[in-house]
């Protein structure tokens, strides 16, 4: 009898706690959430998040503080909500470096996949494949033609191994087909420059910075890294039109939370950044900071961000990165 009693006691405890937990997740948010920017300040993604929760604050009530928590390209911001409290309370602004975080380190102390709840996408900032001038490259094809003619020859810039601009560069000559090399630089103004002067022959870079540079005949604007058109720029064409259409390459950027965070505090935080996102004045200026917004809900992004990491495991493989540690 007293073990009867003891469990009843128990499952009665559980239950207490279970209806306990619901009504806390009902009021959600009582007071401030916090969200960690593994990343130094400054970037696109920190940028994205302060608009977008700044306008989600005032939907819900509450402030949202942006932590910047950088360190260990990224792990250390990660790991630091993966092991906080599932209250809704201590938030990540995940980004596509997760993805490539996979592919570049041996082993990492969490697994986005398993210890994170995925609660919305924000979008990302496509890349606009560049030519050198003086080239005779045109269009896609041009570069792609001339590739093929010359294999092993054609180089493409990025700022590092693993960067974004050096996987678009791997991804999008997979697709094509291509032999060329790959040329590393220390920072994009570095590798604008010999872009420029012709000492490389392509490079993926975002929008925004190279604008004045098309605008002076300094580079070749070829495509961009989108299924549709770019608004700002309608007559240049997308690389799914030249026909690549697997080469798009988007940094993309969304918000994360603790595994097991209750799901009813994901579905209102991703209806409140989804009705964010739709507002006009939020679209304009993401527009301008070269951003493309992309709502999902919290399992379509789950799907996405799985999909994203197989992607890169694959194509690690086929263009022999090296994980380090």
């Amino acid at each position: 009898m007293r073990s009867i009693r003891a469990i009843c006691a128990a499952c009665a405890g559980a239950a207490a706690i279970a209806v306990g937990t619901t009504a806390l997740a009902q009021q959600w948010p009582t007071r401030s959430v916090t969200v960690i920017n593994p990343f130094a300040s400054g970037t696109t993604y920190d940028l994205v998040a302060h608009l977008v929760l700044d306008q989600v604050a005032r939907q819900i009530g509450q402030p949202f503080a942006v932590e910047n928590r950088p360190g260990g390209d990224g792990s250390v911001g990660i790991a630091s909500v993966v092991n906080a409290e599932p209250d809704g309370y201590t938030l990540l602004l995940s980004t596509s470096a997760m993805s490539t975080a996979v592919i570049l380190h041996k082993s990492l102390p969490y697994d986005a996949t398993r210890d994170l709840a995925p609660v919305a996408m924000f979008g990302g900032e496509p890349s606009m494949l560049l030519a050198a001038p003086g080239k005779g490259f045109s269009t896609v094809d041009d570069l792609v033609a001339a590739a093929k003619a010359n294999p092993g020859k054609l180089k493409f810039a990025s700022v590092g191994v693993g960067s974004a601009s050096h996987l678009a560069g791997e991804r999008f000559s997979e697709v094509a087909g291509l032999d060329v090399q790959h040329v590393p630089y220390r920072g994009p103004v570095e590798a604008l420059n010999d872009l420029t002067a012709g000492r490389v022959d392509f490079y993926f870079v975002p929008i925004p910075p190279t604008l004045p540079l098309a605008a002076q005949g300094k580079v070749v604007p070829l495509a961009v890294s989108t299924i549709a058109r770019w608004p700002p720029l309608p007559d240049l064409p997308t690389l799914a039109e030249a026909g690549y259409p697997i080469s798009t390459f988007l940094i993309w950027c969304g918000i994360s939370a603790p595994a097991k965070t209750p799901r009813n505090i994901v579905d209102k935080l991703n209806d409140a950044i989804g009705s964010a996102l739709d507002m006009p004045a939020i679209q304009l200026r993401l527009q301008r900071m070269g951003f493309k917004s992309a709502q999902m809900d919290p399992d379509q992004y789950g799907r996405f961000f799985a999909d994203d990491v197989a992607t890169m495991i694959e194509l690690g493989k086929n263009a022999h990165i090296a994980p380090v540690d």
